[in-house]
């Protein structure tokens, strides 16, 4: 027998031995080879202004765990929210349609689980689940392998959270218990060969803005400085801001920090103001303090584990919110400073550190591209589109130059409206109250202070931007 023949049938024995072995055990190769499609890490907080992240050229506040993501990865200088409040905004981050469609329209709503969405998608793609943290959906999370979530809003103090639907009481500051809990979950996936997806969301720095015991002192020593428009006299707008009851001031002295004690006597009402913008402002970031030591805590388990190579880190906030803004606290406008979101990225080698992009990216965007990444189908009926090119500075020729914005609530004195936003522009309508309409320049006036509706030489380009709204609401199915 020639040595090629003895080659060949032993070659043949060898694969036929090998068949045997794949047939008797399908599920080897998987046993064996890690996927290699990303992890998924989506930390999320609530209210966390992008104005108040010194990636962003925060003049209040530094973050520097929060910045450690930009500097590895991309900031996004125009991401918006579709509609800002928050149990919607998480809404359409899980099931990439706006709220008319996945059903929760506003705070009260609770959340149809059964419909798809992205955790589930995910699932039957083979990645293992988890939520921990702020849930805030009213019903039960599904499509989660794990969770362990606030009841509601949840407390800053020794917090009841719900672990796969049993309630346990625990001892501590929830922003480190949160984070807990997701370094605990993703210590457990150390030998897993499956990819994860972790969504960490934070309470924080949602009212009433209880800080813990170590940054409790921050920025006693120092005043935090007024925004520019603090003291905006709603001059030209509509009546709307002007009847809003959440500006900075004693109502919400009584709304969220009563408890702390009483406005101090014998002070004028700028004085007042002012006074509790300071309260407030400086609970808030002591807040954020936390968040981003935590955020610190989590980034390092992923460098030191060696997760970080394969990991996609997303921080963002599920609004944006007024710091004194234009006099106000809270979101729900469609006002910049509450449409816009932070949203930094980290994927190393595939995101360029330290890069930025203008292009405009959306909270619907969010499952199209978490999806993309995982190389799983995009259903149809989602409406967002993935931004994985622009992450990758790629932005295509024929991305969104406008987005479609509509809050739906009646609360606080603040009613629904609508409006469309482009790279220049912003055209708000409001369903509510007076009915009026407003129109800003970004460009000349990014405050939004002039309201230039009435203007005659607008004419031409309201009825542009009324055509373009109506066309996005054809296209995103609004018919109310």
């Amino acid at each position: 027998m020639s040595y090629s023949k003895k080659t060949r049938r032993s070659f043949l024995r060898t694969i036929g031995l090998s068949a045997i072995v794949l047939a008797a055990t399908p599920f080897s190769r998987a046993a064996t080879i890690p996927d290699k499609r990303p992890n998924i890490l989506f930390i999320m907080s609530d209210d966390h202004a992008s104005h108040a992240i010194s990636a962003y050229g925060s003049k209040v506040n530094k973050t520097p765990n929060i910045d450690r993501i930009a500097k590895e990865g991309m900031r996004f200088d125009n991401c918006f929210c579709t509609n800002s409040i928050c149990s919607p905004s998480r809404a359409v981050i899980l099931t990439g349609k706006y709220s008319h469609l996945n059903g929760v329209v506003d705070n009260l709503v609770k959340f149809d689980g059964s419909q798809q969405t992205l955790p589930k998608l995910l699932q039957q793609a083979g990645y293992k689940t988890a939520i921990v943290g702020k849930w805030h959906l009213k019903s039960q999370p599904t499509g989660f392998h794990y969770s362990n979530i606030l009841p509601g809003q949840g407390a800053y103090h020794n917090p009841v959270m719900i672990e796969n639907g049993k309630s346990k009481k625990h001892t501590g500051y929830v922003t480190d218990l949160i984070t807990d809990s997701a370094l605990n979950w993703l210590r457990k996936q150390g030998s897993s060969t499956e990819p994860f997806f972790l969504m960490l969301h934070h309470k924080a720095p949602h009212a009433n803005w209880e800080p813990d015991k170590k940054h409790m002192k921050m920025y006693s020593d120092k005043d935090i400085p007024l925004p520019t428009t603090f003291n905006d006299d709603y001059e030209n707008r509509t009546s709307q801001i002007k009847n809003h009851m959440l500006h900075v001031g004693p109502t919400q002295w009584k709304l969220h920090f009563k408890r702390f004690g009483s406005i101090p006597e014998g002070l004028t009402e700028q004085q007042t103001r002012e006074w509790v913008y300071q309260k407030y402002m400086k609970n808030y970031l002591r807040c954020i303090a936390s968040v981003d030591d935590n955020i610190g805590r989590v980034l390092d388990y992923l460098d030191q584990s060696g997760l970080s190579k394969n990991t996609i880190v997303v921080y963002t906030s599920d609004q944006g919110f007024f710091l004194g803004d234009h006099g106000l606290y809270d979101k729900r406008f469609m006002y910049e400073h509450s449409l816009r979101m932070p949203l930094l990225m980290r994927y190393p080698k595939h995101i360029e550190p330290a890069s930025t992009t203008d292009a405009m990216v959306l909270n619907l965007d969010f499952a199209s591209t978490f999806l993309d990444y995982a190389n799983t189908p995009i259903p149809a009926d989602i409406q967002g589109r993935s931004f994985t090119s622009v992450a990758h500075c790629r932005t295509p020729e024929n991305w969104r130059s406008a987005m479609y914005y509509r809050f739906h609530e009646e609360a606080y004195g603040i009613g629904p409206h609508e409006g469309i936003r482009t790279g220049r522009h912003k055209l708000i309508h409001f369903l509510y109250g007076d009915m009026g309409w407003e129109l800003y320049n970004l460009d000349k006036d990014p405050n939004e202070l002039q309201n230039i509706y009435a203007l005659a030489e607008n004419r031409k380009l309201i009825k542009d931007l009324k055509a373009a709204l109506a066309s996005l609401r054809s296209k995103y199915k609004v018919t109310q």
